[in-house]
């Protein structure tokens, strides 16, 4: 199943689109010529990557500032882009965060607000804008998820959970609109340099130490499985072999074994 045919009025909204993956998925649509509507609420960082990308391909570019644990903001997209006179042909639910540390020691609202951006940001913006693909019979739909989504994650114990639901409400999405000509797919990158895990107080060199070197996959690389995966029409796209492999290796391991040895090995339960 192909993604859309690109044209003037029709836009890919990408969510965190100020930093890593995001970034680079705005980057490949646009080498497809996709127009892209940028969110995130770093709106500098967004209008440096608008004015590249319609520099390098032409492509209609647009910003949006929003906070994606906001409602209001979250609501407040759907005219924005309908006033700049745009369709949202393709979205990507790529804005995430992550806290780390045993849960009795967390802070209340920075969990809180993980869920809305990872899980309640993904509802809202699919239920918003997934009508108008299938009334059209045309469009995709790309939510970024973790290899954290195929086993519960100890030392980040809501993220885990979080991506697992964005896994599992992607996979049942695609089979409600299959047939319709809509695209859904979820992306499952695993260890990627970026920034995302330090945000969440994750140490740098404790996150690569814990984790073999062949398991880390470039932001790009994993944008390029991304967007290909959803035109493929894969409802799963897990880039890098050494991280397909762990994925359901994860899936069928022992919880009773799995979990004690994830436990030790995770950065911030060793402090």
């Amino acid at each position: 199943m192909a993604l859309p045919t690109p044209a003037p009025d029709r836009t890919a909204l990408v969510t965190g689109a100020s930093s890593g993956i995001g970034v680079e998925i705005a980057r490949d649509l646009a080498r497809r010529g996709h127009g892209v509507t940028l969110v995130a609420r770093r709106e500098d960082r967004l209008a440096d990557l608008a004015a590249e990308l319609a520099d390098a391909h032409g492509v209609r570019a647009e910003v949006v500032g929003a906070d994606l644990a906001d409602p209001a903001d979250r609501a407040g997209l759907v005219g924005a882009v309908e006033g700049r006179g745009l369709t949202v042909d393709v979205l990507v639910n790529n804005a995430g965060l992550t806290t780390s540390g045993p849960v009795h020691r967390g802070d209340v609202e920075a969990e809180l607000r993980m869920v809305r951006v990872d899980v309640e940001a993904v509802v809202d913006l699919t239920t918003r804008f997934l009508a108008g693909m299938v009334e059209r019979g045309r469009g995709a739909l790309l939510n970024v998820a973790s290899v954290a989504a195929f086993q519960p994650l100890p030392g980040q114990a809501g993220y885990g959970g979080a991506k697992a639901f964005v896994l599992s409400y992607t996979q049942a999405v695609a089979a409600e609109v299959k047939g319709t000509g809509v695209s859904v797919s979820a992306l499952c990158p695993g260890p990627v340099r970026t920034g995302f895990g330090e945000a969440g107080g994750l140490d740098a060199e404790e996150s690569e130490a814990a984790l073999p070197s062949f398991m880390w996959v470039a932001a790009d690389e994993v944008a390029r499985a991304g967007v290909a995966g959803l035109e493929r029409g894969r409802t799963v796209t897990i880039p890098g072999p050494a991280n397909l492999v762990g994925a359901h290796a994860g899936r069928l391991a022992p919880r009773s074994l799995l979990l004690p040895l994830m436990a030790r090995q995770h950065p911030a339960l060793r402090r």
